[in-house]
């Protein structure tokens, strides 16, 4: 293959959980990150975009050290690549930021090497990555992801949402890292709390499949991390209480957080009543203190897709506002 083959590849953010599916539920949004990669004779990484900041442009990147997975899997051997990136996807948000690296390094490298490597293999490798599949299986598919992942084997079903199905978000302007979310969970629940969950995440997956949204306001309520992650979260439980009596279906801390998100249907909200729950959620969030931004989102049905007609002569974010000038762009609320 010729070291000259180019590829581009476009990765949808995702949000997982959904309140009750703890680690198995996720949903692709249309907010994104793209990744260009071809083989070269040194490696060179170019970012752009103001979240790319601190991630590193050496071989310690995790873009390519993904590509080299997916490269020995494959049986060849690329160590050196020419790598761009950008991302309108917020970093240690909760909306997938690193899934979606992931899972762009995936199917870009395999995509270089002519797709040796089939979508399930990928996923395979991703969920291994991340050890849980939600994420990684709605950037990798689209739609809402049903999965599991027993430390071996990952198993996904793809719900397809309705078109009136819109999102809202609220990212508080700071980070908060999966690491230190998860430290703050049981190492052991009750049963009457694992029952909970089983029972309201069964609702939500059979109301996102039959289009039953009026059952999603009873469906998204947890118990297995939601009541433990508030409090880093100041002004949470005021939301996950409250904002159905705003106008949302739903509401849920999107992955690990500090994101906070409500389902919306967008038949049945007007104009005014989404500006009702936007403004809920940001004074609720000012009421403590915290800074955030408002984003209306909608869910992706599309996964990572390899994009055709980019020109290679020119940057990734020449090439990037010349196809896609009307992407979704963040809005300070």
């Amino acid at each position: 293959m010729s070291a000259g083959r180019r590829v581009y590849v476009k990765i949808p953010a995702s949000t997982a959980n959904l309140g009750p599916g703890f680690d198995s539920l996720g949903m692709a949004l249309n907010l994104y990150a793209w990744i260009e990669m071809a083989i070269a004779d040194k490696t060179t990484i170019r970012l752009y975009g103001e979240q790319m900041e601190g991630i590193p442009t050496d071989k310690s990147n995790l873009v390519y050290k993904v590509a080299q997975q997916v490269f020995e899997a494959a049986g060849v051997d690329h160590p050196e690549l020419d790598i761009a990136m950008y991302s309108d996807i917020p970093l240690t948000r909760g909306l997938g930021s690193s899934a979606s690296a992931i899972v762009g390094a995936l199917v870009a490298a395999n995509a270089v090497i002519g797709r040796p490597l089939s979508d399930d293999r990928l996923f395979q490798m991703a969920s291994a990555l991340e050890k849980h599949p939600d994420n990684v299986g709605a950037s990798l598919f689209g739609g809402i992801i049903a999965a599991f992942w027993d430390g071996t084997r990952a198993e996904q079903l793809r719900i397809e949402p309705e078109d009136r199905l819109e999102v809202l978000v609220a990212i508080p302007q700071f980070q908060l890292a999966t690491e230190k979310a998860r430290h703050v969970l049981p190492t052991s629940i009750a049963m009457q709390d694992a029952v909970f969950n089983v029972g309201h995440s069964s609702l939500l997956v059979a109301a996102l499949s039959l289009g039953r949204y009026d059952m999603i306001r009873h469906a998204m309520r947890d118990a297995l991390h939601q009541p433990y992650r508030a409090p880093l979260i100041p002004g949470m439980s005021d939301i996950l209480e409250h904002a159905v009596d705003h106008g949302a279906l739903g509401v849920a801390l999107s992955g690990a957080g500090p994101t906070l998100l409500a389902l919306v249907d967008g038949e049945q909200l007007d104009a005014a009543g989404k500006a009702q729950l936007e403004r809920f959620l940001l004074d609720t969030l000012q009421g403590e203190g915290i800074a955030a931004e408002t984003l209306w989102l909608r869910p992706c049905l599309q996964g990572a897709q390899v994009l055709t007609g980019f020109d290679p002569l020119c940057t990734l974010i020449e090439n990037i506002n010349a196809h896609h000038p009307h992407r979704t762009v963040r809005i300070m609320g």
